[in-house]
């Protein structure tokens, strides 16, 4: 009998080997990796039947990252395993379409009982934060209030370029488009947040989680 097919992704190399360890005797690992970018891609060659993923990655993050592989294919699961235990996180993780949320401080079989969930179609929140993310859910159905969430897809890939110090230039290359549209779209977001120069809207996407400092 096989077993399920587990894809990793983390930028953090010893807390990868370490989920190896853990995840081998019930899962087949197909492979790491360390950049939202490299998991799209490796995600649509594989097809694993669960991808745990940590948000904070370079180039693309993981919830953004799962927006592009829903568009693929909407049937994909995914179980974050994050650091971040703010609850707009975790919602916004939900909304975007995550089978599980899980924090890297919580016990290792916490891990284990999100992707069994994923894997039978079901949610898991790790219950450090769940009532709290039913509350906010409960009391605020139709907004996060993130400002985050209000951005475009485009809108928060540039976002997090700009803050990882890439230049309009560059971004365009990354994103096969023109440098005049990354300015718009950095225009646009400062407008939005009411933000006034570059070093404020790094600021900002430090601030609500776009990028890790």
């Amino acid at each position: 009998m096989s077993h399920p097919r587990i894809l990793l992704a983390d930028d953090h190399r010893i807390l990868a080997e370490g989920l190896k360890e853990l995840l081998t005797p019930e899962f087949e690992l197909l492979g790491i990796v360390k950049d939202g970018r490299a998991l799209v891609e490796e995600a649509k060659k594989l097809r694993p039947d669960v991808i745990v993923a940590d948000i904070s990655m370079p180039h693309l993050n993981g919830i953004d990252a799962l927006a592009q592989l829903k568009k693929n294919d909407p049937r994909v699961k995914v179980v974050f395993l994050t650091m971040h235990r703010e609850v707009a996180y975790a919602r916004r993780a939900l909304e975007a379409g995550a089978f599980g949320f899980v924090l890297k401080h919580s016990a290792p079989d916490e891990l284990v009982m999100a992707i069994r969930a994923a894997l039978n179609g079901q949610k898991y929140i790790t219950p450090a934060l769940a009532g709290e993310v039913f509350e906010s859910i409960q009391n605020h159905p139709g907004s996060s209030n993130d400002p985050v969430a209000s951005l475009t897809p485009r809108q928060r890939e540039i976002l997090q370029l700009l803050a990882e110090g890439k230049t309009a230039k560059e971004i365009s290359t990354i994103l096969d488009i023109s440098t005049r549209t990354v300015e718009f779209h950095k225009y646009e977001m400062m407008q939005s947040a009411g933000i006034h120069t570059s070093a404020e809207l790094v600021h900002f996407a430090i601030k609500h989680g776009v990028v890790e400092i």
